[in-house]
């Protein structure tokens, strides 16, 4: 972990809700896969976590949500404002494991950490599926993103609306080495249900302090007690419990 001062060098928006923002500056080290960010913001108690999208040597991409106070006022900033980050928090996707045909699938929200997992799986060769879902047409974002990669991505709405009516577990393909995956629980509950392979899923949970110390993210899992922003928020399939307090 890292507490570094950035620079928005872009925050433009990609739907009506959701805004792209990339940050700079010298020595920034690159992100890991499914890791995060903790965003200091004025007159806030507490950062907003929020998933790396993209990076590279100096810079991060955010894609955020826009549902409160926090992401209002990130809306809102022009390229030369500077932001208080803490980088380089969470254990990010063990890409060791992910075989040579993985799926990635993501639900709303969920998307943003699975382009740069897509990013380095693409690099290494391997054959890569994505799916992406969400509630309506509106709310698509990402599609021509992982295509560029060269990825194979199926897209899917609740309503029908665009690509293929239902949700993710509606177009998995037929075969795939190893899943990951990231969304809302509803969602991780039917890929865990539904998944044919091992895979590791990526939580999100409220956190207090974004790097261990309060314990307030804590989960229990088949191997004891886990705080979703340290040991996660990546979790393997077969530590998870779906208890009633998750």
């Amino acid at each position: 972990m890292k507490q570094q001062l950035l620079t928005v060098t872009e925050n433009t928006p990609v739907t009506a809700a959701v805004y792209r923002m990339r940050l700079e500056a010298p020595g920034l080290e690159q992100q890991k896969p499914g890791g995060f960010v903790n965003i200091r913001l004025d007159g806030l108690f507490l950062r907003r976590p929020i998933s790396v999208y993209d990076s590279e040597p100096g810079s991060l991409t955010i894609l955020y949500k826009v549902v409160g106070k926090g992401t209002e006022q990130m809306a809102g900033m022009k390229a030369g404002n500077t932001l208080d980050v803490l980088t380089g928090l969470g254990n990010g996707y063990d890409l060791s494991k992910a075989g040579d045909s993985p799926l990635l699938l993501g639900g709303g929200a969920g998307v943003p950490p699975l382009y740069l997992l897509a990013k380095r799986l693409t690099a290494a060769g391997k054959n890569v599926h994505v799916v992406l879902g969400f509630n309506t047409a509106e709310e698509v974002f990402g599609e021509e993103d992982f295509k560029a990669l060269g990825c194979e991505v199926a897209v899917t709405t609740a309503d029908g609306s665009y690509g293929t009516k239902g949700f993710v577990t509606d177009a998995l393909p037929a075969d795939y080495s190893y899943f990951f995956t990231c969304g809302p629980e509803p969602m991780l509950r039917a890929v865990w249900r539904a998944a044919k392979t091992s895979g590791q899923f990526s939580f999100e949970e409220r956190m207090g302090c974004g790097f261990g110390a309060c314990m307030g993210c804590s989960c229990k899992t088949v191997t004891g007690y886990k705080r979703i922003c340290r040991e996660g928020p990546v979790l393997e399939k077969e530590e998870i419990l779906w208890a009633k307090n998750r």
